[in-house]
């Protein structure tokens, strides 16, 4: 009995090799690869003989989606949330819901510690400077993230990989997170502190107010 697997939304450069893999060790299991559009799944007996369903955010999954999938059992969200998926219809369906929370932590992390370096050197407007024709090389200089404090408000699993690179830029990292134990905090290097001090706003202290936004304060 073959089963149908449709790929509705473009995922990363190393999905073909992964698809001939699967093909290869599932001779049963079709795989088809979209993109697709979304009036396209909407479409009366669009996904008739789909057994599962793979989106990203551009997908919406929703419950006219759902209505034209009756053998629909597993829809797999590549990447951490499910808003764009109608998962109380699903479940109502008994179709089985799931994400890869852990897929773009690193990812997030390091996109974090670029915007950090890019604030401190100054980059945007160095950039904008030179697309204009100036170098104003005094101006835009910037200063060192090392022996520099970084401060994180929530250290779970892409703040502390924001840690673990700071440290490795020779940063002094403290952290704040109601949630972590002394004991995790000295596992992960940085020393927890009370959240008035991360907040504090002096020279050489930078504040990263959560995984995925950071904040400098003049150095």
């Amino acid at each position: 009995m073959s089963h149908r697997v449709l790929i509705a939304d473009p995922l990363t450069k190393e999905t073909p090799e992964l698809l001939r893999t699967m093909s290869a060790q599932y001779p049963d299991l079709q795989i088809d690869r979209g993109p697709v559009e979304q009036s396209a799944l909407e479409a009366p007996g669009a996904l008739a003989d789909v057994d599962g369903l793979v989106v990203r955010s551009r997908t919406k999954v929703t419950a006219k989606v759902l209505a034209n999938a009756p053998k629909l059992r597993v829809i797999g969200r590549a990447g951490i949330g499910v808003d764009n998926i109608d998962v109380e219809e699903a479940t109502k369906r008994g179709i089985v819901v799931m994400n890869t929370p852990g897929g773009s932590n690193v990812t997030t992390a390091e996109h974090a510690i670029a915007m950090l370096l890019a604030l401190a050197r100054n980059i945007p407007q160095a950039a904008a400077a030179v697309r204009k024709g100036e170098w104003p090389r005094e101006r835009w200089m910037g200063a060192e993230v090392c022996n520099k404090v970084l401060g994180i408000v929530g250290l779970g699993n892409i703040g502390a990989i924001v840690a673990e690179r700071a440290v490795g830029l020779r940063m002094k990292v403290i952290a704040y997170d109601p949630y972590v134990t002394a004991e995790a905090a000295a596992r992960l290097r940085p020393p927890l502190r009370q959240m008035k001090r991360i907040g504090a706003s002096r020279s050489g202290i930078w504040r990263a107010t959560s995984a995925t936004k950071s904040a400098a304060t003049s150095i």
